[in-house]
């Protein structure tokens, strides 16, 4: 069987629209996932919010390594927190966006400042001893 759809006809065109719409929007839980296995290694505990996301919205609880728990909010606009529980999120709280998960961590936890700078001094070690 045999479909004739014309350029102009209103079903396929916004059928089309809607499909650009879609895949130009970035599924932030995804971001939020690369994020977490980034620097779980520098936090005490650290995941994505199963209760809080949508597609262009993602919120990751994060505890530091001094026990102070957060709510983090990812957007195109960055990473900011939004809450000091987990699944929190206070609409009254005016906190400043950071570009990277670093920028955030690093003002938030300096146990997270050591166990990076740690971790690159490891590296570093490693590199060495491999001649590299």
């Amino acid at each position: 069987m045999e479909v004739d759809c014309q350029p102009e006809d209103p079903m396929v065109s916004a059928f089309e629209d809607e499909c650009v719409e879609l895949c130009d929007v970035k599924d932030m839980r995804l971001e939020a996932d690369a994020i977490v296995k980034d620097v779980l290694f520098a936090v005490a505990q650290m995941h994505v919010s199963k209760n809080l996301n949508s597609s262009d919205v993602a919120y990751i609880n994060v505890e530091t390594r001094e026990g102070n728990r957060y709510c983090l909010e990812l957007t195109e606009s960055g990473l900011r927190v939004v809450g000091y529980a987990f699944n929190e999120v206070d609409e009254d709280l005016s906190t400043q966006y950071h570009e990277t998960v670093y920028s955030l961590l690093d003002t938030l936890s300096p146990g997270y400042r050591e166990a990076f700078g740690n971790a690159l001094l490891q590296r570093l070690e490693s590199l060495k001893q491999n001649g590299q």
